[in-house]
């Protein structure tokens, strides 16, 4: 059994598509992943799954969404292992002083994140923005509310990404060492 994340974009964010936490956990141990665990109220699933590939365990949730809730959701799948790996290479780790203001962009395959570097030509001092190997990071030094480049990231260029602040990212490898445990 190997431990995954699934992240969902664009969850419980004001009215629109609404998902209990309790019912996204159901829906997952019904697909038969065991482990389940949610994080926040905003699509953050840890399981551990006998088999299949990350693009195809998100393809299979999303459809069980769809399915079951009647709620058409993005769903990114990242491995326990990449997700260690993406966060071990956040170039702002050590210094980003508010984790809230560091965000993480997960992408369904490397071939995504060139859609998520368009955005920085909207990246201004004293903002940091880095495309890494599997991950895209922006640190909106000013807040994210200030920055066009963050407002994009969680917007139309970031379409193809699911963003998670750096305090989230910590929290859920926590859990993937609680399960791994």
């Amino acid at each position: 059994m190997s431990i995954c994340i699934a992240l969902l974009r664009g969850i419980n964010v004001g009215k629109a598509k609404r998902i209990a936490m309790a019912d996204l956990r159901a829906l997952l141990e019904s697909l038969g992943y065991t482990d389940v665990a949610t994080l926040l109220n905003s699509g953050n699933v840890v399981f551990k799954a006998g088999k299949g590939t990350p693009k195809k365990l998100a393809a299979d949730i999303s459809a069980a969404i769809v399915a079951r809730l009647g709620i058409e959701v993005p769903v990114i799948v990242v491995s326990a292992k990449d997700f260690a790996l993406i966060a071990k290479e956040n170039p702002f780790a050590k210094t980003a002083p508010d984790p809230s203001r560091l965000l993480i962009a997960f992408v369904p395959d490397a071939s995504a994140l060139s859609a998520v570097s368009s955005i920085a030509p909207l990246v201004t001092p004293p903002e940091q923005f880095h495309v890494g190997a599997h991950a895209a990071y922006l640190h909106c030094a000013s807040g994210i509310l200030e920055s066009k480049a963050g407002e994009a990231l969680v917007g139309k260029a970031g379409k193809a990404a699911t963003t998670r602040n750096w305090g989230t990212v910590q929290k859920l490898q926590a859990l993937v060492d609680k399960i791994d445990a």
